[in-house]
């Protein structure tokens, strides 16, 4: 067997062998298709992205990480926790509301963030009758106290307060600190396999930098 033939050997045993073994492995951390309905009312929904508990209201997803919420036809909404200090969401260059950012912008110490209380997103900033709207956000592990960085996708109906809507997917790096691409689009299984290989790829990088 070739070099090019156990090479795609070794990647498609990746593929099919992915498990908590590789997700232990890989430094970005992935929730798949969750669709996480965002009631339209003033509390929305919680959820804590390490545990993936959501509820409708904060007691009843502890250490909660991010609210998108709003129930106004014109309402689309997001509410910080406490910490970390200084806002939740990546910014949006031109406003005060938070960013409807573009596959591939990076989300990180470096990036500007905002608190989203009781900030309206602003007309075109969203794509309305569609899940192609990513947001950046930084949150606090609740367990070390450590900043890690990740993006949500967000599917909207016909205005931003109407149903249905929803958190599709999300994902965070895993390691503190560390900056992760905002993504857009469905994936498929291949998209979300070789997503895993190459999160493995990075972490065999990293080890030996």
């Amino acid at each position: 067997m070739s070099k090019l033939e156990l090479h795609l050997a070794a990647l498609a045993a990746a593929g099919a062998g992915m498990g908590l073994a590789t997700q232990a492995d890989a430094a970005i951390v992935y929730s798949g298709a969750v669709n996480i309905n965002i009631p339209s009312t003033t509390q929305g929904i919680y959820l804590n992205v390490v545990t993936g508990v959501a509820a409708p209201l904060p007691g009843g997803a502890p250490g909660w990480d991010v609210n998108p919420w709003g129930s106004a036809p014109a309402g689309f909404n997001f509410f910080n926790p406490a910490a970390p200090a200084g806002g939740v969401y990546v910014r949006d260059v031109g406003t005060t509301g938070v960013s409807n950012l573009a596959p591939g912008a990076i989300i990180g110490p470096a990036s500007t963030y905002t608190s989203g209380a009781g900030q309206t997103t602003g007309t075109g900033l969203f794509n309305l009758n569609s899940s192609n709207n990513v947001v950046g956000f930084r949150f606090n592990n609740e367990a070390t106290g450590a900043v890690h960085y990740g993006w949500m996708r967000i599917s909207l109906g016909a205005t931003y307060g109407a149903q249905p809507r929803a958190i599709v997917e999300y994902a965070y790096e895993s390691t503190p600190g560390v900056a992760i691409a905002a993504k857009d689009g469905v994936p498929t299984p291949g998209a979300a396999s070789l997503l895993a290989i190459g999160a493995a790829g990075l972490v065999g990088r990293r080890r030996r930098a």
